[in-house]
């Protein structure tokens, strides 16, 4: 495919008045100082014990993944802001589902909320994250995800993305960037140059887009362009190759063809940069991540990042020593002051174009108690709520067992599994809210005893509940008869010819594909307590489905859907 030079617009354009305090700001700099802006180090205890060595470092920005304490969070971000002779960027990772901020309203994740299959939808439930993010002090949104959901076994894509029709992820991620940046929150679009063709996960391997360049450019590059001439300001390089493109430019490449793009001139430079005429801001994805560490040493690797066209690093898991790294780069040659007075500039105007110059320090934290009065209003849980309920999908009920009946369905076992997060602060996971729910119906419901396995005599329904959402490091997502069960033996015994069974999924929308013989299935995408509710309504026929599934739930198997 021919190149394509595409010229888009600026999405940090700023006036004279701050292009002046940007290059002033820069050229006052020390060495040392310019290379603390490259930074976004982590947080995730709001203590003075964690953060003050890394605010020593003079950092451009901290990520804040929250405590359960809204005072103690506000103080630490307040002694981020007052410590810093720049002010820095407060970052995040909003994605929704179980991850959603203790204090903050709870709202489904990316994929639950495409499920709604209403662009109104999405729009009224970014402007809710996007107004108590401001009210929290967020500058930047690690979001939206415009990966595409191709390979159903991909374990860090399925509920971090919009689905897998090119078209809607583009829709959606429209819609949910643009509210964003209305609100003034920077939208990042992730992770370039686009996931979901590989099912490893890039926290433990550099993963591979398999595409040719003209199957990229009809998939990821539309989804790009189009998002990039719409103005999102930033875009983060992930530790994903993109083989067929660096071949394009380097024919005889072997090794370096799977050079994660975090670490790719070709890819950050010509492609992002270049053809797509991207003019904003490029971070690194976290750096802590098997896809880039197992790719060449630290100390390479660090001014690297920056020397090939990220503009910021993320995180460390060993500050002192990165920063270390990144200014014996400089020295060393192995990040040009070219650079580093490009990057810096770019970080500086992305501040700018948020207007956090023009912020004094004590206007970007609010009181304690405005604080609170702009979270969980009335107005913005019920925005959740019924997102939460107008997502939730039924994929399949060919014996005919909704709705369920206390009656007829009384004796209900539960056979769960919670799942995990990564992320630090993330919530509780539980079921309680759905048996609370059962309960309230007239349902007997009790937890399953793999010494008294339930028999068609004791028992009217068995729930298998699946909790498991897309994240980090868990490398497959399959639904584990073993561990539910209680053994590999016990795993055999499959009740649902004997007992009516139903699948509920409040993550994963493909847990279908290790249980075809199970004859109900609801995706509902996440658990936390609005979708554990809105799904009993529709279990017991108060409520309709009218969720659409983003993904193919059959995963491209007939077997499945019967």
């Amino acid at each position: 495919m021919a190149e394509m030079t595409v010229e888009a617009a600026d999405p940090l354009a700023i006036d004279a008045a701050a292009r002046c305090w940007v290059e002033r700001t820069r050229d006052s700099m020390s060495a040392e100082e310019l290379v603390g802006q490259l930074f976004v180090f982590s947080t995730s205890q709001d203590s003075r014990e964690e953060l003050d060595p890394l605010l020593a470092l003079k950092p451009g920005g901290i990520n804040r993944f929250p405590t359960r304490d809204l005072a103690a969070f506000r103080d630490a971000s307040v002694r981020t802001i007052e410590a810093a002779s720049v002010p820095p960027i407060f970052t995040g990772d909003i994605e929704g589902g179980t991850i959603s901020y203790p204090f903050a309203t709870t709202v489904p994740n990316i994929m639950g909320l495409a499920a709604c299959n209403d662009l109104g939808t999405t729009e009224a439930v970014a402007r809710v994250v996007a107004r108590e993010s401001r009210a929290l002090g967020y500058d930047w949104s690690f979001g939206p995800v415009v990966d595409i959901n191709a390979v159903f076994r991909s374990a860090i894509v399925g509920t971090r993305s919009f689905g897998s029709d090119p078209l809607k992820v583009l829709q959606q991620a429209s819609v949910y960037a643009r509210v964003l940046q209305e609100e003034g929150i920077a939208a990042c679009l992730k992770h370039w140059p686009g996931d979901g063709f590989d099912d490893r996960d890039q926290h433990l391997v550099t993963s591979v887009n398999p595409l040719s360049v003209e199957e990229w450019h009809a998939l990821y590059g539309r989804i790009y362009g189009a998002l990039i001439r719409e103005g999102a300001m930033t875009v983060m390089s992930a530790h994903i190759a993109f083989p067929a493109y660096i071949r394009s430019r380097m024919p005889d490449a072997g090794h370096e063809a799977f050079q994660p793009a975090t670490v790719s001139r070709i890819l950050n430079q010509d492609l992002l940069r270049g053809e797509l005429g991207f003019r904003g801001l490029i971070i690194s994805d976290a750096t802590g991540m098997g896809g880039l560490t197992s790719w060449m040493e630290r100390s390479e690797t660090v001014p690297t990042v920056i020397e090939n066209g990220c503009d910021m690093f993320l995180f460390s898991r060993a500050p002192q020593r990165d920063f270390g790294f990144m200014l014996d780069g400089l020295r060393k040659g192995l990040l040009s002051e070219a650079r580093l007075h490009e990057a810096v500039t770019r970080i500086l105007t992305l501040k700018a174009r948020l207007g956090l110059h023009l912020r004094a320090p004590d206007e970007r934290m609010l009181p304690l108690d405005a604080m609170r009065e702009q979270l969980q209003t009335p107005a913005s849980r019920e925005v959740a709520r019924a997102a939460a309920g107008q997502g939730v999908t039924l994929v399949k009920d060919v014996q005919n067992l909704l709705p369920l009946d206390p009656v007829t369905h009384r004796r209900v076992v539960i056979i769960a599994e919670e799942g995990f997060s990564f992320w630090d602060g993330a919530l509780d996971r539980g079921y309680a809210p759905l048996v609370e729910e059962l309960t309230a119906r007239g349902f007997e419901v009790r937890s399953y005893d793999a010494d008294a396995m339930p028999t068609r005599e004791d028992t009217d329904l068995i729930l298998y509940l699946a909790g498991q959402e897309a994240t980090p490091s868990v490398a497959h997502i399959y639904l584990d008869f073993v561990k539910l069960h209680g053994g590999n033996r016990k795993a055999m015994t499959q009740f649902s010819r004997e007992v009516p069974t139903a699948l509920l999924s409040f993550g994963h929308p493909y847990y279908l594909y290790d249980a075809p013989h199970i004859r109900t299935c609801v995706n509902a995408y996440s658990s936390i307590e609005a979708v554990q509710r809105e799904t009993a309504k529709r279990l017991t026929g108060e409520e309709p489905f009218i969720g659409v599934s983003p993904v193919d739930a059959f995963c491209g198997t007939e077997q499945l859907q019967w």
